[in-house]
């Protein structure tokens, strides 16, 4: 929470709300097994997110709000995800 002045507890809610648990696998989510974008664990160990950005808390943030915005033509959507509810997200990914 520290890194992000998010709450992981709040993440699960928004990870379903906003669809990323149709695209993605992600650990620690029940029912999320997507297989169109990445497997969202160890996310704290990677070198990159999106892979373009540094990894950081605050690029992470980032890049949940507006991913076409760092990689133009990706996949992932701009899905409506606000500043405070990708902190929530990113704080649940750091932790798993």
């Amino acid at each position: 929470m520290a890194l992000t002045g998010g709450n992981p507890d709040r993440a699960q809610v928004v990870l379903h709300a906003f669809g990323c648990a149709a695209c993605h696998a992600i650990a620690g989510v029940p029912g999320a097994e997507g297989r169109q974008g990445p497997l969202l664990e160890r996310v704290a160990r990677r070198s990159w997110v999106g892979g373009v950005l540094p990894n950081s808390p605050d690029s992470l943030v980032r890049f949940i709000v507006d991913p076409p915005r760092f990689v133009p033509g990706s996949a992932m959507p701009r899905t409506g995800i606000d500043e405070a509810q990708a902190r929530d997200v990113a704080a649940f990914l750091l932790l798993h």
